[in-house]
């Protein structure tokens, strides 16, 4: 392709991403596949070209001093010190040529100075919940490719990984966990396809660590999502005793069933939890709709579709999750609280209003809990709750609380 219908790419994308409606990996994806003629260099520097935007949009935004997508990605060449011409060529498929304004407002420069939440990358709401530049800022940073392993040796692994010739070492911080320097094409990589490791934040690795999950017990992952968590929890019992995966969305919680057959795991049952009327359970895993803040890393688009309406009403759905988990446990089993966000009233708001409506409830101490999964140190400073995020522990950000019942 030529760069002018490289940008002209771009340009398509960024006009419909920046609605805000839907996550901007979707729509990448989408307009890829539905052109095949598009070769595998231009995909990557499209996909890389639009998630760069992203990552830059509200300096971007500020710079042009306007929301218009054209004068976004002119912005962006700009500062770039590409041939903005060139690009703009007005070919069959390139962008159509500057006018007359548009060249003269590409000679003034805007010399402000960016205000902290444009610096930060973050909507001015979000940055006065957060008020921590250096957490926002890496937050903005793409993550590194973190996965499980599902063998028991993590050098087994390994050594498989390398021997396909990819650049991997341990997690700092998760037994269980394999990072990678670079991408690793999944449909390419036989130690993927043969179920030897899966795709998992260490940071969710670490979470289901802490659930402390043991034969014997019964065990609910509620709201779990595509179910990371209760793969791991699988592979931490080594097929043995029994996890129900909840989750109220049907599409995601069938996407479970792929992995499970990958991985040769038999102890997850899928179920319609609201049908169930058991109150045993010895670990209730509250995996609860949140945010998302804490994986800004991986969806940096997702905080322009954030507004306070949809924190409020996740608010509400997350200490009504705790209630019929208190609900659902027994006499000295365990209730765990985890979200992958960064926000107070979603995590230590919710578990103080939630300790002081249910007395006979009281947290674990997860230092020590931690210091009996993990070798590494202690990363944090409370012991009621685990904080995780790029800056402490090089993972996204996570909470984690474990509360037992008495």
């Amino acid at each position: 392709m030529q760069q002018g219908a490289r940008y002209q790419a771009v340009l398509d994308l960024i006009s419909e991403i920046f609605k805000d409606v839907k996550p901007a990996d979707g729509i990448i994806e989408a307009y890829l596949k539905s052109r095949k003629y598009i070769g595998s260099k231009d995909r990557r520097f499209i996909a890389d070209t639009v998630w760069e935007i992203i990552r830059s949009r509200m300096k971007l935004e500020f710079d042009a001093g306007s929301r218009e997508y054209r004068k976004i990605l002119l912005t962006y060449l700009k500062k770039k010190g590409e041939d903005i011409e060139a690009v703009f060529d007005g070919g069959q498929y390139s962008p159509t040529p500057l006018s007359t304004e548009e060249k003269e407002w590409l000679q003034y420069d805007n010399e402000d100075v960016y205000p902290p939440y444009v610096e930060a990358e973050t909507p001015e709401w979000l940055y006065k919940k957060v008020r921590d530049d250096r957490l926002l800022k890496s937050l903005n940073e793409p993550a590194a490719a973190d996965f499980r392993i599902n063998v028991k040796s993590r050098e087994a692994a390994l050594d498989k990984l390398k021997a396909e010739g990819f650049d991997v070492y341990p997690t700092p911080y998760s037994p269980l966990g394999i990072r990678s320097r670079e991408r690793i094409p999944l449909g390419n990589c036989i130690a993927y396809k043969e179920g030897m490791i899966e795709v998992q934040d260490e940071a969710s690795q670490i979470a289901a660590l802490l659930c402390d999950v043991k034969p014997g017990h019964k065990i609910v992952d509620y709201c779990c999502g595509a179910g990371g968590k209760s793969l791991a929890m699988a592979y931490l019992l080594q097929n043995r005793g029994h996890i129900f995966a909840h989750d109220i969305e049907k599409r995601r919680l069938m996407a479970i069933k792929p992995r499970i057959e990958r991985l040769g795991i038999k102890n997850i049952e899928l179920i319609d939890f609201l049908a169930t009327s058991d109150k045993d359970f010895d670990r209730f895993v509250v995996d609860a709709p949140c945010s998302g803040t804490g994986t800004w890393r991986r969806s940096p688009d997702a905080k322009f579709r954030l507004n306070q309406n949809m924190v409020d009403k996740l608010n509400r759905i997350q200490i009504e999750l705790l209630e019929k988990a208190y609900e659902k446990t027994v006499s000295g089993g365990r209730i765990i609280y985890i979200t992958c966000s960064i926000l107070n009233e979603e995590n230590e708001e919710i578990i103080a209003a939630f300790l002081q409506n249910y007395p006979d409830v009281r947290p674990v101490n997860i230092k020590e809990l931690w210091e009996s999964k993990i070798a590494a140190p202690y990363p944090y400073h409370s012991e009621k709750y685990l904080r995780m995020s790029p800056l402490s522990t090089g993972t996204d950000g996570f909470f984690v609380c474990v509360m037992e019942k008495e």
